[in-house]
């Protein structure tokens, strides 16, 4: 082909990708629907857990599929993973890739946002979200500014899980904690950071062993994190020589947690999801005496989130799923811990009076703590660069020391 008619090609290719992110741009709900009807949705999300990956695979599919024409695709992945691909691509230059919708919050999306991996802002183009959802408790995602690149999903909160009929009294306080493993030597243990669940109880030590939460708000302190630091790692060295295996090792993540746990090769558990305890009772993987209860010092909770990528190939198709999800009819099927006991997202407040009457009606089940008591003890998560820093600092303060 001459070569004046191959930059002619090159020229109106260029024009149309132009035109087509300007339509993106533009389109409102009504354009999204039209255009993702008929389209795939690749979701690509953390696979680990089998309930959630059901709930995925059967009610979501099978609702975006009746209301709105897409076949939806879960792709398992973890975050960091498809946030490196998405790095690699950039860096090519690739304009479309394969990734539709990610689950996504705290590091990866502050890593994905600075990096331009992410497409948007929509946020203020979701019909669910402006009618349902506070934007001021979604403002955040582990400290670093959403500014519309993510839609809320799901709300967590990390809870400590016991056996009642073997501990009458749980401790309340992370001194507690400490005395309890001293007196029960290789019942306790944690997952080993980053593991989503050990790096939360790392920060809950965090927390507790340094005066709170309120001191790290405002972004990263070098000196406070140089000053407080040591405090955590020495809580946790001073109760490592009683953990399971004295310390030496620990549960690769959560799902290892899980199972020494249900096998009783431990007499304590953690999750970063408050009704967890009660999907294991219902799938009868724990006991019914299985409880679960917060220290006084405060539970950290967080904010989950979908975003589109950069250069994801149906936008619109994505952003009508993450519409979806953020639904209440939607949030109150992830929030029945038959299905997955998601904490919803939405505000109660801006509910029709059925739908929030639905809501209270659904029944957690004895292991799982009533809202009202979860909401007393919520603090906020710690922003992302303190998150960083405590993974990697754990490894050589706690593990390798």
């Amino acid at each position: 082909m001459p070569r004046h008619l191959i930059l002619a090609l090159l020229c109106l290719l260029s024009l149309a990708g132009v035109a087509r992110a300007a339509e993106i741009d533009s389109m409102t709900h009504t354009d999204m629907l039209a255009a993702a009807r008929g389209t795939e949705v690749r979701w690509h999300m953390w696979g680990g857990g089998d309930q959630i990956n059901a709930w995925v695979d059967t009610y979501v599919a099978a609702e975006v599929g009746k209301r709105f024409g897409i076949k939806l695709v879960r792709v398992p992945m973890d975050a960091s993973v498809f946030v490196n691909k998405l790095l690699t691509e950039k860096a090519a230059g690739k304009g479309t890739g394969t990734m539709d919708l990610l689950w996504i919050n705290g590091e990866n999306f502050k890593n994905a946002r600075q990096a331009g991996l992410l497409f948007g802002p929509f946020l203020d183009r979701m019909p669910n979200f402006k009618a349902y959802y506070d934007p001021e408790a979604s403002r955040f995602d582990f400290g670093f500014p959403v500014d519309g690149f993510e839609a809320p999903y799901g709300r967590a909160q990390f809870v400590f899980e016991y056996d009642s009929a073997k501990i009458k009294n749980p401790p309340r306080s992370f001194a507690e904690l400490k005395a309890w493993i001293l007196a029960n030597p290789g019942r306790f243990t944690y997952p080993q950071p980053p593991d989503f669940t050990g790096s939360a109880f790392v920060r809950q030590v965090f927390y507790a062993t340094t005066g709170g939460h309120s001191q790290y708000m405002q972004g990263l302190d070098p000196a406070v994190y140089a000053a407080n630091a040591p405090k955590t790692w020495a809580w946790l060295n001073e109760a490592a020589p009683a953990l399971w295996r004295q310390g030496k090792t620990y549960p690769k993540d959560a799902a290892a947690l899980d199972t020494l746990f249900a096998r009783g090769e431990i007499d304590m558990s953690m999750s970063y999801h408050p009704a967890h305890a009660q999907m294991k009772i219902l799938e009868k993987t724990y006991p019914d005496t299985v409880r679960t209860f917060v220290m006084q010092e405060g539970t950290i909770s967080n904010t989950h989130f979908t975003a589109v990528p950069f250069n994801a190939p149906n936008k619109a198709g994505a952003m009508v799923v993450a519409d979806f999800l953020m639904s209440p009819e939607a949030q109150l099927s992830k929030y029945l811990p038959a299905n997955w006991g998601d904490l919803p997202a939405l505000d109660m407040k801006r509910l029709p009076a059925d739908m929030a009457a639905a809501f209270a009606a659904v029944d957690l089940g004895a292991a799982t703590l009533p809202a009202d008591a979860l909401a007393a003890a919520a603090v906020p998560e710690i922003p992302s660069e303190y998150l960083e820093l405590l993974e990697k600092d754990w490894e050589s303060n706690v593990l390798d020391r």
